[in-house]
């Protein structure tokens, strides 16, 4: 992401989960206290998803300029994280592994940002169904490109930001349209964009942005 992440291997149900780590310019430099911590999930590991995906690099950017310590973490079977991919209920306890490791760091105890891209977001849906199951609090949670058409979308809080590309070939919006609609969740729109947002990444950039006001 930039040459200040740091990237490291943590301990989870299936063996190591590669982790990349981003501070705000404040605390890296003058050791101020951050907003709260953050973490992203990336899209579809059998398609070439990774971490490392220009969306979620920009979704980890935005949160970090918005200062939050800003996690990553490669789904199993990609990167250096162990094991192999499991149609995404495996990937939950992955997460829930990172999420713990957070808690554990100097700055756990903040308010907590999930933000999700395509698949990251079915997976993170559920994480953070669990976690409000167990009356653990979520600050906020961000969802792109909803992959509300292919897979089960557990709903989310009221306060989501979800936004959508308008001619996203991967998840038609309409498919988002029926997951928010009985939810009463509010749909954020970029006119042209596809699902990788390309060209549009500074528009999403300041929807989080400008939602954070």
């Amino acid at each position: 992401m930039n040459v200040n992440t740091k990237k490291y291997l943590i301990d989870g149900p299936v063996g190591k989960i590669e982790v990349a780590l981003d501070l705000p310019d404040s605390v890296r430099e003058n050791g101020a206290a951050p907003r709260g911590i953050a973490l992203v999930a990336h899209p579809h590991p059998l398609f070439g998803g990774t971490m490392d995906n220009k969306v979620a690099q920009t979704l980890a950017r935005t949160l970090v300029q918005l200062n939050y310590v800003t996690y990553r973490s490669n789904f199993r079977g990609v990167g250096q994280t162990e094991g192999e991919h499991d149609e995404g209920v495996g990937e939950r306890d992955d997460l829930r592994a990172v999420l713990e490791h957070m808690r554990e760091e100097e700055y756990g105890a903040l308010p907590l940002v999930l933000a999700g891209f395509s698949f990251g977001t079915v997976v993170l849906s559920h994480v953070a169904a669990k976690l409000r199951e167990e009356g653990q609090e979520i600050e906020r949670i961000v969802f792109v490109g909803t992959a509300a058409s292919r897979w089960d979308v557990a709903p989310v809080p009221d306060s989501t930001l979800v936004i959508h590309g308008e001619v996203d070939e991967t998840v038609p919006i309409q498919s988002v349209y029926d997951w928010a609609r009985p939810q009463e969740l509010p749909v954020v729109v970029i006119p042209g964009a596809e699902h990788f947002l390309h060209r549009k990444l500074h528009v999403l950039k300041r929807i989080i942005v400008d939602a954070w006001r």
